[in-house]
């Protein structure tokens, strides 16, 4: 049996989603953040050094990292659903927005939003980052054009990997020059496997209303 540390607002709700998409059973670990902070809690260290989320427990083995642990799942539970074949000519590019997510679009999200909360010291800053941040945008925005997924109309762990960068520009800067990334997000929030992981994981400020 599969435990999902999850902390709230967080890129742990991903892991639920899939395993909703999978229909395989989990259970859940809650974990709050500091009300105050927003600091994850203590707790999340005694299961991996890092203290951070996602972490899941799988029968003893303990995984972290958002990309480590969809490929774990995948590769255990998966049954060749949810990533094209390694011979598939799209492989490649399914691959390539599965390291995206964390390698380019987050980081250039976080930055910007730390740099934000810092204040007049590092407004000088802030347009490069903006910048920065409408180079992730438009490049995901022009991707899925003509596109209701990220590999097309075949709906991926991809999507699922992605998505948080999504949902946090949406809840962060909106979406209104991007409307191919707003109609994607729309799209993946309405799938029942999706609804099903919000019910379970809890408040999720980062879902569309």
């Amino acid at each position: 049996m599969i435990t999902v540390h999850h902390l709230d607002d967080s890129r742990s709700q991903r892991i639920l989603w899939l395993l909703e998409e999978l229909g395989e059973p989990y259970e859940i670990e809650q974990h709050r953040r500091d009300p105050v902070t927003r600091a994850a809690p203590a707790a999340l260290k005694e299961i991996h050094p890092l203290g951070k989320s996602p972490v899941i427990e799988d029968n003893g083995h303990v995984v972290s990292e958002s990309g480590a642990i969809i490929e774990h799942i995948l590769r255990r539970y998966g049954k060749g659903r949810l990533q094209p074949p390694v011979d598939d000519p799209q492989y490649d590019e399914y691959i390539h927005w599965m390291h995206y997510a964390e390698g380019s679009a987050m980081p250039a999200l976080i930055i910007r939003i730390n740099i934000g909360r810092v204040g007049e010291a590092a407004a000088a800053s802030l347009p490069r980052w903006d910048a920065e941040v409408a180079l992730q945008l438009t490049y995901i925005n022009g991707a899925l054009g003509g596109r209701q997924f990220l590999l097309g109309n075949a709906f991926s762990a991809a999507d699922i990997q992605l998505s948080f960068a999504g949902e946090l520009a949406m809840g962060v800067f909106g979406l209104s020059d991007y409307p191919n990334i707003e109609g994607w997000i729309r799209r993946f929030q309405a799938r029942s496997a999706y609804q099903r992981a919000l019910n379970k994981g809890g408040p999720y400020r980062f879902a569309a209303t």
